[in-house]
């Protein structure tokens, strides 16, 4: 099963030529997940020409204006194809507003149903078939949240010469015991999944972070991640101006990761207009020093997240 993720927007406070606000796409197999949504996302799924209508859900870190401001377009957007399909928005207090005043105040059609969700603290807000996406507190200048996608635990890798051996004959039998569910075979006997298959195997996580003053325990909510995702918008020069602002140097985002443990790759986004291209080598740099599975994010880029094994 596929698990990809295309980067919409990486930019901070305003969209620059070929930086866009930041926002993320997560492709698992049939189902697409957004993290945010600044202003132009819906050109950005145009240009990697993704279908924006099997966006299932829009998640929403907080309500500043460079992380909603594409939602109306996306909306509108959907509103030409049909789709039967609700779309899922969750985010902090006042997104509702947002949503819901958007399409007073702009006369939208919309053919399908928007289910909002309003998070008020953390825990899983989303579930689907085999994952889970929870979220946590972040701490911004207004209510913030961070999102983790976990997939479910996978069985075992499936040891055919055990199932030979139990008389359990090659075909669909394998494919159920394979899949985790016991079988019952001509003879009466009963096979459990765990005698074919090897110990379970751990599901893929993806964690997003934009936003938030750096405090300790981020790292906890993160750890183990595949990819994580986090802000940098600052070098560490700037230190006292992230602290004052509520936003991560790459310095912080870099000890998160590190911290945190288990984290195969991070990925810097949200960066300060102040930085050109040239200059956020400087950001890559820092943060590589403390977390070298560092990359920065680019508009357009694409990011499999493959199985641990």
């Amino acid at each position: 099963m596929n698990l990809e993720l295309f980067i919409l927007g990486t930019g901070g406070m305003m969209p620059l030529p070929g930086r866009f606000l930041t926002s993320v796409l997560l492709r698992r197999e049939g189902e697409l997940f957004l993290f945010d949504c600044g202003e132009g996302t819906q050109v950005s799924l145009r240009k990697l020409n993704l279908k924006w209508k099997k966006i299932s859900t829009i998640f929403i870190s907080h309500t500043h204006a460079d992380h909603v401001t594409g939602l109306p377009g996306i909306m509108m957007l959907s509103s030409q194809v049909e789709r039967k399909e609700p779309l899922y928005i969750i985010g902090p207090p006042n997104i509702r507003e947002y949503v819901e005043s958007s399409r007073k105040a702009l006369d939208m059609y919309i053919n399908y149903d928007v289910i909002i969700k309003e998070i008020n603290g953390p825990g899983v807000v989303f579930r689907g078939e085999g994952y889970r996406v929870e979220s946590f507190r972040l701490n911004h200048t207004k209510p913030c949240f961070g999102y983790t996608l976990i997939e479910d635990p996978r069985p075992g890798i499936f040891n055919p010469d055990a199932a030979i051996a139990l008389g359990i004959p090659k075909g669909p039998l394998w494919a159920q015991l394979q899949s985790g569910n016991e079988i019952t075979l001509s003879n009466g006997a009963i096979i459990k999944p765990d005698q074919v298959l090897g110990d379970e195997r751990k599901g893929r996580k993806f964690s997003f972070i934009t936003d938030t003053k750096y405090f300790d325990t981020i790292k906890d909510n993160v750890s183990g991640s595949d990819l994580l995702i986090c802000e940098g918008m600052f070098r560490n020069e700037l230190k006292e101006s992230a602290e004052e602002k509520k936003h991560l140097t790459s310095v912080q985002s870099a000890t998160i990761a590190k911290d945190a443990g288990g984290i195969k790759k991070m990925g810097l986004i949200h960066y300060s207009p102040r930085y050109t291209e040239y200059d956020l080598r400087h950001l890559l740099h820092e943060a590589k020093e403390i977390f070298p599975d560092t990359f920065l994010c680019r508009d357009g880029q694409s990011i499999d997240i493959p199985f641990e094994d």
